[in-house]
């Protein structure tokens, strides 16, 4: 009677058991089927051609006007109007600012009276050697020349132009259009003639100076178009032109070079600026950035082949902001996949959702 219990209770238990683990393997067969349902890879496509392809090079410069100009006095003396303001559009022939001119106009009048003193001395001295002052024309330049040293006449004649200089430069005036800059002076306040005044910048010849490699050299040239922008706002780019190459390559074997800026925008002198050069190379096989992917370190390109996703080992050659230039691996024509490569695999099955 005992055994039969036994024998009871251990079918019981198997029976209890066979129930669990099949409602177990119910429920994981179910979670696999929602984690991993079986989904088509959704991808974007081009097809490859040839074409156009524009080569870019990336430099930092600085920018400079070709009209750069500080201006000083001639004289030491009080400064009595300024005239513009730092940022202050001028002329060329505007007046900017003046010294009193009462020193000036005195040193000029007493150069002059000495010069007068002095050509009677020279009328005498001629006079002396035979000759008339109406005859100086057929005086010998060595004995004019000699006579005008005798006389004080070359030496009078020296500071009277001087003093006449002096006075005339006393009037600050703008040598070209530009922009005023650097103008610290206060009215009242004795020039100095050796301090800088001010400075006239023209902000329509700007150019950036930048340098690039010794082997970069022959992919640019003169007339290479360029884009210019300033660190402190990348949104605002200009273009400008290639306008100089120095033939010279320095000890770091970097060359200078300097392109004009044709659109201005909000750009100014000194500004530390990213410099673009682009320069087209002729019809290329071309893809963008994003159809390039790593598997082991090498490159792949997938492409389209009957709905599904065939990899490439590919081998690129030049590249610039967007796109990279293809030396071996695909050919013209092939369906080139170009998002959506991130996870695909081998001839994975992929659906397009749209065509570049």
């Amino acid at each position: 009677m005992k055994s039969c219990k036994v024998f009871i209770i251990f079918l019981l238990s198997g029976v209890l058991a066979c129930s669990g683990e099949k409602k177990t393997t119910d429920i994981t067969e179910e979670s696999v089927e929602t984690v991993l349902p079986d989904e088509t890879n959704k991808v974007t496509i081009m097809t490859l051609q040839t074409t156009d392809f524009n080569h870019e090079l990336i430099s930092n410069g600085k920018l400079s006007a070709r009209m750069y100009v500080d201006l000083k006095f001639e004289s030491a003396e009080p400064i009595a109007s300024i005239f513009v303001k730092n940022g202050e559009r001028v002329t060329k022939g505007q007046k900017l600012a003046e010294l009193s001119k009462f020193r000036l106009a005195n040193k000029t009048a007493q150069a002059k009276n000495s010069l007068e003193q002095a050509k009677l001395e020279l009328q005498d001295v001629l006079i002396g050697q035979g000759y008339k002052l109406e005859d100086s024309a057929k005086v010998p330049a060595a004995t004019m020349q000699l006579v005008k040293v005798k006389s004080g006449y070359a030496q009078s004649l020296a500071q009277y132009e001087l003093a006449k200089f002096e006075e005339q430069n006393a009037t600050l005036i703008a040598p070209f259009d530009g922009v005023v800059a650097n103008l610290f002076a206060k009215p009242f306040n004795t020039a100095s003639s050796s301090d800088v005044f001010c400075t006239i910048i023209n902000q329509g010849t700007l150019e950036a100076s930048f340098t690039v490699l010794e082997s970069e050299l022959p992919l640019i040239k003169v007339g290479d178009r360029v884009e210019v922008s300033p660190f402190a706002s990348p949104e605002n780019k200009v273009e400008g032109r290639i306008s100089e190459i120095n033939p010279l390559v320095d000890e770091n074997g970097m060359v200078k070079i300097k392109a004009a800026v044709t659109e201005k925008g909000k750009l100014f002198e000194g500004m530390n600026v990213r410099v673009s050069v682009h320069r087209s190379l002729g019809k290329q096989l071309v893809i963008p950035k994003e159809a390039l992917v790593l598997r082991s370190g090498k490159q792949v390109v997938f492409t389209l082949v009957e709905g599904k996703a065939y990899w490439n080992y590919v081998q690129t050659g030049l590249e610039n902001a967007n796109s990279y230039t293809i030396v071996d691996g695909l050919k013209e024509g092939d369906i080139v996949i170009t998002s959506g490569n991130i996870n695909l695999a081998h001839e994975a099955p992929v659906s397009v959702i749209e065509k570049l």
